[in-house]
């Protein structure tokens, strides 16, 4: 599973926050943080057969128990293998380049939400998401 986004983190916390739900991740799977100039760059960089996921204002809103399913439980189920990228956009967000390359495009709500702290945000629903799928304690309605 990798998390694609376009720029880079720089602020000390936020990487304290994204390395926390990558050491929780790794019982569920290998997280894979890769950072890109631009969209160009970040489409150039996926492997021809990976399953885009890109979060976008546009984007579909789902929950926490919807992402489990429709994304983490779709993939695990009928994903065939195929690497697996959630992109997450500049401070511009998305150019259509990555919104037509994207399987399914998911908002965080109609806030705009810093890129920055997006990352963090993707991860941990990651990490919620697998909890969800395996029925262990963390998640609550």
């Amino acid at each position: 599973m990798t998390i694609a986004v376009v720029g880079r983190l720089k602020e000390a916390y936020l990487v304290a926050a994204e390395d926390e739900y990558k050491k929780r991740l790794r019982p569920y799977c290998t997280l894979t943080i890769s950072e890109h100039k631009d969209d160009a760059a970040l489409v150039a960089a996926l492997p021809a057969n990976a399953h885009l996921y890109a979060f976008d204002e546009r984007g579909e809103l789902l929950s926490s128990q919807e992402f489990a399913s429709a994304v983490l439980g779709a993939e695990e189920l009928r994903g065939g293998g195929a690497p697996v990228v959630l992109a997450i956009g500049g401070a511009d967000g998305h150019g259509e380049m990555v919104r037509a390359r994207a399987k399914k495009l998911i908002a965080f709500g109609r806030l705009t939400i810093a890129h920055r702290l997006v990352r963090v945000l993707v991860a941990e629903q990651l990490y919620r998401g697998f909890k969800i799928l395996r029925g262990e304690p963390y998640h609550r309605d």
